[in-house]
């Protein structure tokens, strides 16, 4: 039986990966009124993806032509109203190379189940858009599970055009403030800053006063790419990512196949996600990975 922590991260990496590569999933239906996610701007959408380490992600975008590899550190403190602090920290190796393939290696250490056990625990994401395929690798097993769907495949109203439809929404009835903050090196990137502002309504969520979010995110047009985002929210504590070590030299390119000694397995379609019509199954998919 699969932990909690590893249904969590796959889960999060099966959505992330199909929309990083265009899949013909339908997006799901409009998030209430006070859901937490900020404006993916380009960038990290919500509390959960950013201390998963998927801050510089561009849903439904394929980046060529901009080889790296740099060391992502996404950390979120949160202070309780006891005094006591809750500080949780992901590390992540993150390559992308000149074709648009990318890989992030993420250990986990600290939280959950893996601070009784004292082990820490390492998954490895490919999302490879030329063969139209993503994996995600378990080193401690050495088995790859490959997505369910059709990743290279594009399906109509792609979920970048809805991210940015729902922000062009807010910004105009009045819930969403962008603010730019003009450009500046990021650890060695030239970079332009935005700073967008949330406001949940009083009562809209049982909420006495207004609760303000800001997301801070420092973009390269270089690279296509977050280097480094600040997210405040009352609800949920500070959330800071930044990517440090850039290097922009062309990575190997085994790092974006299942090496020849892991097994492969079909993973299952989360609960809850549908199948787009006419995405029938891949023919030559394995068959769906035991529990």
């Amino acid at each position: 039986m699969k932990t909690k922590l590893t249904h969590f991260v796959l889960g999060g990496a099966l959505l992330l990966g199909m929309h990083t590569l265009n899949a013909q999933e339908p997006p799901p239906g409009p998030p209430p009124s006070d859901d937490s996610a900020m404006p993916p701007g380009p960038g990290p959408t919500g509390p959960r993806m950013e201390l998963l380490g998927f801050g510089e992600m561009h849903p439904g975008k394929v980046v060529a032509g901009a080889a790296y590899s740099a060391v992502a550190v996404s950390e979120t403190i949160q202070r309780l109203s006891d005094g006591n602090v809750i500080d949780r920290k992901v590390q992540s190796n993150v390559y992308r190379d000149g074709q648009g393939r990318t890989r992030r290696e993420v250990t986990f250490n600290g939280f959950g189940g893996l601070a009784a056990s004292g082990q820490p625990r390492s998954v490895v994401m490919i999302h490879d858009p030329v063969a139209g395929a993503a994996y995600i690798l378990h080193p401690d097993k050495k088995t790859a599970e490959q997505l369910p769907g059709r990743p290279g495949a594009k399906g109509k109203g792609g979920v970048q055009n809805r991210f940015e439809a729902r922000i062009q929404q807010e910004i105009a009835n009045g819930t969403l403030k962008k603010e730019d903050l003009g450009t500046k090196p990021i650890n060695g990137i030239n970079a332009q800053g935005t700073l967008y502002t949330r406001t949940i309504p009083a009562g809209q969520m049982g909420n006495s006063n207004p609760i303000t979010i800001t997301n801070e995110q420092w973009y390269s047009p270089d690279l296509q790419l977050v280097v480094k985002s600040v997210r405040n929210d009352p609800r949920f504590g500070e959330t800071t990512y930044t990517l440090s070590n850039i290097q922009r030299t062309e990575p190997a390119a085994s790092l974006f196949s299942v090496p020849s000694d892991y097994t492969a397995t079909q993973a299952k379609r989360p609960r809850g996600m549908r199948r787009g019509p006419g995405v029938p199954p891949a023919a030559d998919a394995p068959p769906p990975a035991s529990e």
